[in-house]
Order: structure tokens, then C-alpha cells, then sequence
């Protein structure tokens, strides 16, 4: 710390200025040590002088020393009281005034409730996608968000004001990942009362709080032991299978891509059969499967089956391939030509 050496720094000099005038009057004055360290104190506080003072011209200098070394330290320690101020209360309250501002600005965003270890990955895999927030009620985790430069609120996820700061009442989606499952149940109880759309996935370690969340108003359950266990069974069963998922998840940074592109109103492929929409050929996709807007997943579509809007296709291709088949979905591709 940085104002701690200088603190210390100080203090040092202090000491070695008043061991100086004790033992400089008590050798040039001639005064027993207790007399000596009162006319250093009355010399370095600028009280004045009262019965005991310099007599000498040796000790008069000694005392114009020590006053004017005196108050150096008084204006050093002045600036260095106002400079801790200045650099650490100000900037702290800018910068928090200044982030509730960017959050109160944000719209159709994701509030992220703890940035623990499963917290820390999903902001490290969305960051790049889409806006969010995280709430954190751990001081100690504060500074790795503030080094990470996210969006972030200190305080309880549990308290509806803190939320309400967050802003859940215009958030697309609430993402609950604290340790404690009640908690994870109280916080999907309440955002859903605050937001009825909101889109709430929580996680769950007890499975038996799956049916306790989903009661509450979660969308999506994810128990992360459950999960896990599954993938290492699939690597033991499905070595191959699980080599391929591997290579469509982000983290492995690839060009091949497992995503999902949702079919506008004025998308041109609207209304088309997959045969005929030329999917395939315009970005290189293969449709997996289709989710229709009621929540119908219908895998390995054959090619008579028809487009709709709202339709949510499940495609994997590179992002280059991706990229046009979004522009089509989106209807950005007709307007420009």
C-alpha cells in the first residue's frame, strides 16, 4: 500500500527530528533530557516558548531547524490526508454514480445474481454478446469485477430494491446462481413478481429444489453437479459425441458453430419449405431442429417442412456462414437488395 509507506515514511522523519532536537538541545543547551525532548515538542509544535529556550546561537539554529522541519511534516502530512481523500472517496463515488447511470440506461439485459465460480464463466462466455449486470454482496469479489470492467451492483440479490436497481422490471432475463437454494428460490419468486416476462434460469444443487423453482417461476433448472455428472458419463459412453460438442461450444474459439437464429416477419425465408429456402447453400448450415413459437421442437426438419416467423432454427455451420443465414433470418438481407 502505497499510502502506508508514505504514512510510515513520515512518521520516520518525525522520530528522527525529534530524537535530533532532544539530543542536539541537551548537548548545546546543557538540559537534562526531559527539558530537552519540552523544548523540541514547543519548537515543533510552534506553541512558543515559556521558561525553557535556546540561549546559544548554535541552539537557536538547531531550533529554526527543527520548526521549519516541523512544519514541512505538517504540510506533508496535509496533502497527504487530502490526496488519500481526493484519489480514493472521490473517485469511488464518480464511478459508483457514474455505473448506476450506464445501468439505469440498459434495456432488454441480463441480471447475473453472484459471481461465484459458475457466475465468473457465464460473464466471461456473454460478455461479448450480450449487456448485463452482476449483483455481488461479497466484498472481497468486488475489485476482480471492477478489474474485469463489468456492470455491477454491491448488495443483496434477496432485496427487491437492489433488483429494481438492477433493472429487472426491463430485463430480458435473470440469471440466479448463488450457493444457498433458498435464496436461488426467493430471488426467482420475486423477480418474476417484479417482471412477469422475464426470462428467470436459476441453478439448483438440491434436486429436490428443482420443483421448488420451477413452481416459483424459473424457465430453466440447472443443477450443476447433475450436469456434470451427465458429461462425464457421456465422455465414458460417447467419447466421439462428446469430442463434437467440445468443438461447438464458444470457449472453444473454432469457426464451427452450434447456434441458434430466430426467423423475423420479414425474413424473405418465411414461408418457404427447407428445400426451397437454399439454406444450405447460401451460408453452409445445417438445421438441427426447429423450436416453434409454442414451444414444439421439431428435430432433423425434412425438406418439405415450412418456415415461419418466430420460428427458432437450431443450426450448426461456421460464423461466416452463420452470419448470412442472420441476415436473412432478420430480413436485413431484402431490405438491402
Amino acid at each position: 500500500m502505497p499510502y502506508l509507506r508514505r504514512l510510515a515514511l513520515g512518521f520516520g522523519i518525525l522520530t528522527t527530528l525529534i530524537g535530533a532536537g532532544v539530543l542536539g538541545f541537551a548537548f548545546l543547551e546543557h538540559l537534562p533530557l526531559f527539558e530537552a525532548f519540552y523544548l523540541t515538542a514547543a519548537t515543533i509544535t510552534t506553541v512558543g516558548y515559556g521558561d525553557i529556550v535556546p540561549h546559544t546561537t548554535a541552539g537557536r539554529l538547531l531550533a529554526i531547524l527543527i520548526a521549519f522541519g516541523g512544519a514541512g511534516l505538517f504540510f506533508y502530512a496535509i496533502g497527504l490526508v487530502s490526496e488519500l481523500i481526493l484519489s480514493e472517496t472521490f473517485p469511488h463515488l464518480f464511478g459508483r454514480r457514474q455505473m448506476e447511470d450506464s445501468i439505469s440506461k440498459l434495456r432488454q439485459h441480463y441480471i447475473i445474481c453472484g459471481y461465484g465460480r459458475i457466475g465468473k464463466h457465464i460473464c466471461r462466455l456473454i460478455v461479448r454478446e450480450v449487456p448485463f449486470v452482476v449483483i455481488e454482496n461479497d466484498p472481497e469479489v468486488i475489485p476482480e469485477l471492477e478489474k474485469e470492467g463489468y456492470l455491477f451492483l454491491e448488495g443483496d440479490a434477496t432485496n427487491e430494491e437492489v433488483l429494481l436497481k438492477a433493472g429487472v422490471e426491463r430485463a430480458r432475463g435473470l440469471v440466479t446462481v448463488l450457493r444457498s437454494d433458498a435464496d436461488n428460490v426467493y430471488i426467482t419468486l420475486t423477480a418474476r413478481s417484479l417482471n412477469p416476462r422475464i426470462f428467470i434460469m436459476a441453478r439448483a444443487d438440491d434436486e429436490r429444489v428443482v420443483k421448488r423453482l420451477r413452481q416459483a417461476g424459473a424457465n430453466q433448472v440447472f443443477s450443476p453437479y447433475l450436469i456434470g455428472a451427465r458429461r462425464m458419463a457421456l465422455a465414458i459412453l460417447r467419447p466421439a459425441v462428446t469430442d463434437f460438442l467440445e468443438l461447438t461450444t464458444p470457449e472453444a474459439n473454432l469457426e464451427l458453430q452450434l447456434e441458434e437464429v430466430r426467423l423475423r416477419p420479414d425474413s424473405p425465408l418465411v414461408g418457404r419449405d427447407l428445400l426451397s429456402s437454399r439454406i444450405r447453400e447460401v451460408s453452409g448450415a445445417i438445421v438441427l431442429a426447429v423450436k416453434k413459437l409454442a414451444g414444439e421442437m421439431i428435430f432433423n426438419p425434412p425438406p418439405s417442412y415450412r418456415l415461419e416467423a418466430g420460428d427458432v432454427l437450431v443450426v450448426l455451420g461456421e460464423r461466416k456462414g452463420l452470419a448470412r443465414l442472420e441476415e436473412l433470418a432478420s430480413g436485413k438481407k431484402a431490405e438491402s437488395s
